[in-house]
């Protein structure tokens, strides 16, 4: 009988079996590593997986008005928040006569020209809630804008200048224009006066005035009035001069 004598080493695996478990493998830290790049996607953009940024105000910066000028302009949320928003303003001041209510209108019409600085704030419905806020201005213009175009002077025995006026609102006025020159004892001689529809948009109309007056000291005042019949609202505006002026010349 023949004995052989068995080998301690493990038989090899086939080639083919080799490049198989090579494939496992590989796909394996494939997979690894994509899953650890969703991850980390999903920590930047939020476990939602959303890109939006967090809530934020728009509009950037809010329109002007005019004096007595309808108003109403909402602010409005965007990015990934939860409704319903609730907002209010937080601090400055809003033009007299534009309030803001809870669900983000501004509305009314100005009572008072300047600008108007004020901070308004907006929290969403999430727990905890999320809350952004912004800074805006407002800016008031007056309706009818009156400014020197010459300023009143004396030219011998005359007293003259020019006015530019501006119609800012969004209507045609019926415009009413006066200028007087008041004598040291009260008496008010009129040395310019015209009546006509002011187009909206009229930009730098310049307006003269001018008379013969006789020798003496005289305090210039100008007075505009726009009248818009169908809103039943009136503009006035006034100009004086800075300091009187003396007629040196007879007429």
């Amino acid at each position: 009988m023949t004995f052989r004598a068995k080998s301690s080493a493990p038989a090899l695996p086939p080639p083919v079996v080799l490049f198989a478990w090579f494939l496992l493998v590989t796909a394996a830290a494939v997979s690894g590593q994509g899953a650890a790049q969703a991850q980390a996607s999903t920590q930047k953009n939020g476990a939602s997986g959303d890109s939006k940024p967090g809530l934020t105000i728009e509009p950037v910066e809010l329109p002007s008005t005019y004096l007595q000028g309808a108003y109403q302009v909402r602010v409005y949320g965007t990015g990934n928040y939860v409704p319903t928003l609730r907002w209010k303003v937080v601090s400055g001041k809003l033009p007299p006569g534009i309030r803001f209510t809870p669900d983000g209108l501004l509305q009314g019409a100005a009572q008072q020209t300047g600008e108007f600085n004020f901070k308004i704030a907006v929290t969403d419905g999430n727990q905890p809630p999320q809350s952004v806020q912004r800074e805006f201005v407002i800016k008031v213009a007056s309706a009818l804008a009156v400014a020197w175009k010459v300023p009143p002077h004396v030219s011998g025995n005359r007293i003259e200048g020019s006015i530019e006026i501006s119609n800012a609102t969004a209507d045609d006025v019926d415009l009413t224009y006066d200028v007087k020159a008041i004598a040291e004892n009260g008496r008010a001689t009129e040395i310019g006066y015209q009546h006509f529809p002011l187009r909206r948009g009229t930009t730098g109309m310049t307006l003269p005035f001018g008379e013969t007056l006789p020798y003496g000291g005289y305090q210039v005042n100008v007075s505009v009035e726009g009248e818009v019949a169908s809103r039943h609202t009136i503009y006035r505006e006034q100009l004086q001069a800075p300091a009187p002026l003396h007629v040196v010349v007879g007429p």
